[in-house]
Order: structure tokens, then sequence, then C-alpha cells
């Protein structure tokens, strides 16, 4: 027993200041990288990386359970709806507000240097492109065969290039010399259509204006319309004329949607409306464009407010897909019959009247849809140009509404001010956002990751709700500060430094001590000098 203590005491005599001062930064030093990893970590994928490896290796290794797996059947069946309902809230969709890529967003690009949209973004854009704009025979026409290896290009100048080379030998091609009457020397030269997809693959990237881009839409619209009326007679003489003619309707519809948008970015309100609603009345089934949101948009700048009324009353239905647009233009028709009179003071003061009930409600289920857009709205929160593609509820969805609405929120006196008092009241109605809603489905998990993958690195995405920092960061936050601080005190008072660690130790090993004492003197002491033998 003896012996153990001199030995102790003999090892910590032995040790210098040196060796404390090398021990505790060898620690500052470890636990710092760690702490470096573990905040990058964080900051990319949100959660901690020792948490991630504990809970799925350790804790299999250990006996863990998960507890979902001792559920019975019947609560599994019952979760599955909120399961697909949970990737269907994550699934991207097109941004039916996005910008052109020649005329917006390159020019964006040339005046700051900064990429405004990501490889992810773009590649959903050349998937889409591909769905719409190509079919199973467009080997059998040269133009076409060109521009479906065009859509898949990478390169935005090799891209352009095909479209040209597309249209020059659709123009080689297209004139056939045909007799006006039989035996006859008369002849007329028929120009064929040309390329409807090179003419909107130039005027969405190589055009630089707006103007530029309506001009060569015009044309692909004369050329897209000619086609579709060919495909429509012959939609019905088999699979691959019907593939066509799917095909010939995408485009002709994509088309007008964008010669729409270009009337309205040029001032041209009314005339973009018409076209919308024409649009929307010759193809009503093609929702998948979600036309509806161009047009409220449109209405809302000639506010035209009993005209949005009825498209909301339209689409704003429980059977139907919700979006920002639709929650959030809702509220502000409600927030516009009382925001000019709304006061906190007088309202907390006698209440709120039924009018203003209702518009806080209706501001509240459209915060709880896409918390992230108060923040661009109330303008605490810097805006971007918005991606070519938005997860619905996520803060990619906030910036494409908030880019294109702001104006039409300021416009109307008060509703800003109503919304800045009234917003921050939701989360009181939503106790846990990520397992349980109040009007809509539980907040799903996944849209700080693809909200990521979507927006530019430059933009700080905004994440609900707010996490906390993981017990792993802070801790070795606290080890590396804590190791630091020894390190220097022992490298400025070593002596001093060393009868404080010699003290520590010592108390830390009393316990033990006192223990071997007492089993020392409960123990005969032949059997103890016994066992030390042993």
């Amino acid at each position: 027993m003896f012996g153990t203590e001199s030995s102790l005491s003999m090892f910590l005599n032995t040790l210098t200041p040196k060796f404390y001062v090398a021990l505790t930064g060898t620690s500052s030093l470890i636990s710092g990288l760690i702490l470096i990893f573990e905040w990058w970590y964080f900051r990319k994928y949100g959660t901690s990386f020792i948490e991630q490896v504990s809970v799925s290796h350790l804790r299999p290794l250990l006996g863990g359970v998960d507890n979902n797996s001792s559920n019975n059947s019947n609560s599994s069946n019952g979760d599955s709806d909120s399961n697909r309902q949970s990737v269907s809230e994550c699934k991207v969709w097109r941004n039916p507000l996005n910008l052109f890529r020649g005329a917006e967003y390159n020019r964006y690009t040339w005046v700051t240097g900064r990429e405004p949209l990501t490889y992810y973004d773009m590649n959903l854009s050349a998937q889409d492109h591909q769905t719409f704009f190509t079919c199973d025979s467009d080997h059998l026409r040269p133009a076409d065969a060109i521009m479906q290896k065009a859509w898949r290009e990478r390169n935005p100048q090799a891209r352009i290039s095909a479209a040209h080379e597309a249209l020059e030998i659709n123009e080689i091609r297209s004139r056939v010399e045909v007799p006006l009457i039989a035996s006859s020397a008369i002849w007329e030269i028929k120009l064929l259509p040309k390329c409807a997809t090179a003419y909107i693959l130039l005027a969405e990237e190589e055009a630089t204006t707006i103007a530029e881009a309506e001009k060569l839409f015009k044309q692909a619209l004369k050329a897209g319309d000619g086609c579709y009326r060919r495909s429509q007679q012959l939609q019905h003489h088999g699979s691959q004329y019907e593939a066509q003619h799917r095909r010939d309707t995408n485009v002709l519809v994509y088309i007008k949607r964008r010669l729409a948008m270009c009337a309205r970015r040029l001032g041209r309100t009314r005339e973009a409306v018409k076209m919308m609603r024409d649009l929307m009345k010759e193809f009503p089934l093609l929702s998948m464009f979600n036309i509806h949101e161009n047009l409220l948009e449109a209405l809302l700048e000639l506010q035209a407010y009993a005209d949005v009324q009825a498209v909301l009353a339209k689409y704003d239905d429980i059977s139907l897909p919700k979006s920002a647009t639709i929650c959030y233009t809702a509220a502000l028709l409600k927030a516009r019959a009382v925001s000019d009179k709304f006061s906190p003071e007088a309202a907390s003061r006698r209440g709120l009247s039924t009018a203003e009930m209702n518009a806080v409600e209706a501001i509240h289920r459209a915060v709880e849809f896409n918390p992230h857009v108060p923040k661009y709205l109330l303008e605490m929160k810097s805006l971007i140009l918005p991606p070519e593609h938005i997860l619905k509820r996520g803060d990619s969805e906030a910036i494409a509404y908030a880019f294109f609405h702001l104006a039409h929120w300021k416009r109307v006196e008060g509703a800003l001010n109503l919304l800045h008092c009234t917003w921050e009241g939701t989360f009181r109605m939503i106790p846990y956002p990520l397992e349980k809603g109040h009007l809509f489905y539980p907040y799903p998990i996944c849209t700080e990751t693809a909200d990521r993958e979507l927006l530019p690195s430059f933009h700080e995405v905004s994440v609900y709700p707010k996490k906390e920092l993981p017990f792993f960061i802070l801790f070795t936050a606290g080890l590396c500060s804590f190791t630091a601080m020894l390190a220097l005190l022992t490298h400025q008072f070593p002596e001093l430094m060393g009868v404080f660690a010699k003290a520590f130790l010592s108390t830390l090993f009393a316990p033990l001590n006192f223990v071997m004492e007492k089993v020392e003197s409960i123990l005969p002491s032949s059997l103890w000098h016994q066992l030390t033998r042993i």
C-alpha cells in the first residue's frame, strides 16, 4: 500500500512544468480541431457529427432499439399517410415566376460577379427541358435530334451554338420545291415550320433583354403553333404520334406563358392578364405550370382585388395543393380590409373585431405554411434573385414569393404593420413544429438540406425551427477554452501550476487511497500480504 503511494509521489515529483505545458497545449489543440470540425459539419448538415455517429453506429452495438420498431402494424399503416405527405412536401417544384436566364440572371452575374443559380438548380431545369421538350421520335427530325442533345449540354455556349445549328439545318431542309399545277413548269418554295424549341433556348439564354426574348418567343410561337395543329390531327394514329402531340402541347403552353411574362415585365400588364386567362381556358388540365400564380401576381399589380379573390376562390381549396402565393395573397386581401385603421394599442384595449380576427387568422395560416416569408416582407432579411426551382414551405419559396409580391404588400396601407404585429403569434399555436401542426401537416424537416442545394452559397439560408447548438459543440468549446487557459497559465507560472497539478492529482486519488486503507484494516494482514504477492 505504502509502495503504491510512494511510487505515485515519485512519479508526480519527476514531472516537470514543460510536461504540463505540453499536456495542456496538446489537449487544447485537439479539442480545438474537434470544435472546428463539429462547427463546420453543423453549419453544412445541421447536426452534430459525433451525435450522428453515436446514434447511427454506437446505439445498435449497445443494444438500443428504435422506438418506431416497437409499434404495431396498425400504427405503422396509420403513419404511412403522414410519411407520404412529408415526401411530397419535400418535393422540388418549378418556380412559376422564374426569371429569364439570359436577360436577368446573366445580367446579375455581369454586374456582381456572383452566380445566382446553383448547379443543382440548373441541372433540375435541364431535366425539365428534356421532359417537356423532347420525345422518342426526335431522332426522325434532324433539328429535334440536335435540340435533344442541346438540352443535355452543360456548357451554355454549346447549347446556344446547337440551337443556331438546329435552325440552320431546318432552314436548309425546309425549302422543298413542289409544283403548283400538275405537269406545269410553275414551282413554289414551300417553307416548313422551324424548330420551336431552338427559339425557346435562344430566348431563354442568348437574349440579353426582355424585348429580345419576346421577339424570339414570338417566332417560337409561330413555329410551335404549326407543329401543335399538325400533331393534334395525328395524335390518335399511334403512341408515337400521341407522344409528339404531348410534347408539342407542352412547348406551346410554355411559349405562351413566357410571352405573357414578357408582357408583364415590359409593363403591358393588362395584355399579360388576358394572355394568361386565355391560356388557362385553352389548357385547363395543365395545372403543373401553376399559371394561376402568374395571374395572381399580375392582377395584384393592376390592383384588381375582386378578380384576385375570384381566382383564390377557385384555387384556395382544401383538396388542392397550397403555396406561399395562395396563402399570403389570401392574407393580404383580408388584411387590406382592416390594415389602414389597425392600431395595436387600440386593439389591446378594445379587443379585435371580427374582420381583424379574420385577418390575423389568415396571417397565422400563411405563416404556419411558410414561416420564412415575413422576414423578407418586413425587410428583416435581404432578398436575392429567386431560383428556378423552389421547395414549398422552404426558404427558396419564401424568396420567390417576396421578390415579386413585396411591392404589393407595400402598396396596401398598413398591411406590413399588421403583419409585423401579429406574425410571431403563429408559433404560440404550434407547440413543437416538427411533430405537430395546427392547420397544415407538421413542418417537414428536409427543407434546410434542399434549400442549401437550391440557393447560392453567399445567401444565408433561413432555418425553421431554429436549431440549438448540439451538446458536443458546446462541450468541445468549453474543453478547448479550459485547456488553452491551463496551457497559458502553466507557461507563465510553471512552479505554481506544478504545485496545483500535484495537489489536484493527490486530491483525485484520495478516495482510492481511503478505500485501500479501509480494505487493509478489514482484511487480515496475512491475507493482504498474499494478495499483494499475487
